[in-house]
């Protein structure tokens, strides 16, 4: 008597689960739904407002253009665009790699040496706080590469958030987990590796995040003050050029160009990011549920 009763109720339970399981996945999925289709919706409200904003007023191209123009010019240009944009990513994608490199290298020195610390870290702070637009003449007087100057501009933005990020995670251990690896006796290397480098890393890809657009804005930002003109040259540079022709459409196809190389930009980090925590810290794991 007393085994049928259980066998129900694990059988009720089983089931139980299993419709607790489908109505977890169908928000899931209704809410990827919505993160989705509410952004769409507000663009395409916005975009048809534009349009019908400029058309019934019959506003001049040269004053504000309408996004189906502003699509066109993007079609018709796009040649000379894409090599701008090809350009505009690569000195964007180094400034970030080597900010990476630079930061969480002397990131590591800052978290492991206190004398080090104390004696560059008011340097970088120096280079965060004082606005790039200041610095990138002197440096475009005392490099001789444009290319360089403008990476090492991009590079100077994008510089801090992986260092003050990557200190803080590597001091963000907590200190009971500190203590067993120290009664364990383990090694400088063990410490790092097993204990310091996991608890740096939501922290560093948090940083990464804003590194990210920080160097695209940067590398904007250096073309704008370098004037760079010519072939080689980034989106910034198109910009610049079409507002002396007073060419506004080919002015607003290339900011979309830059806008979505900045979105991308954090889309991608993004996923990076929930790819590396998505399966064991919480800021990824409480997302997902």
């Amino acid at each position: 008597m007393l085994a049928p009763t259980i066998e129900r109720a694990g059988r009720d339970a089983a089931v139980d689960d299993d419709d607790a399981g489908r109505r977890e996945r169908t928000r899931a999925r209704r809410e990827r739904m919505l993160s989705i289709g509410a952004p769409l919706l507000v663009l395409v409200v916005a975009l048809g407002g534009w349009e019908l904003f400029v058309r019934l007023n019959a506003i001049p191209s040269y004053i504000l253009p309408a996004p189906s123009l502003v699509l066109q010019t993007l079609w018709t240009k796009w040649p000379s665009l894409q090599s701008s944009l090809l350009f505009t990513v690569k000195l964007t994608l180094w400034a970030l790699l080597l900010a990476i490199v630079g930061g969480v290298a002397l990131g590591t020195l800052f978290a492991l040496s206190r004398t080090v610390e104390v004696s560059l870290f008011p340097y970088a702070v120096i280079l965060q706080v004082t606005p790039i637009i200041a610095i990138a003449p002197l440096i475009m007087i005392y490099v001789d590469s444009v290319m360089g100057a403008l990476l090492i501009c991009a590079w100077i933005v994008a510089f801090f958030p992986i260092l003050s990020s990557t200190v803080i995670g590597l001091r963000s251990a907590d200190h009971n987990l500190r203590d067993l690896f120290t009664l364990y006796q383990a090694s400088s290397w063990q410490r790092f590796r097993l204990l310091l480098a996991p608890s740096a890393l939501p922290y560093f890809l948090s940083g990464l995040k804003v590194a990210g657009g920080l160097a695209l804005i940067g590398a904007v930002v250096a073309e704008f003050v370098a004037g760079a003109a010519g072939k080689e040259t980034g989106l910034a540079s198109r910009i610049f050029e079409a507002s002396f022709r007073s060419d506004v459409p080919l002015m607003f196809a290339a900011l979309l160009l830059v806008s979505l190389c900045g979105i991308v930009i954090f889309l991608v980090t993004s996923w990076v990011s929930r790819k590396v925590l998505g399966h064991w810290h919480e800021s990824e794991l409480k997302r997902e549920r």
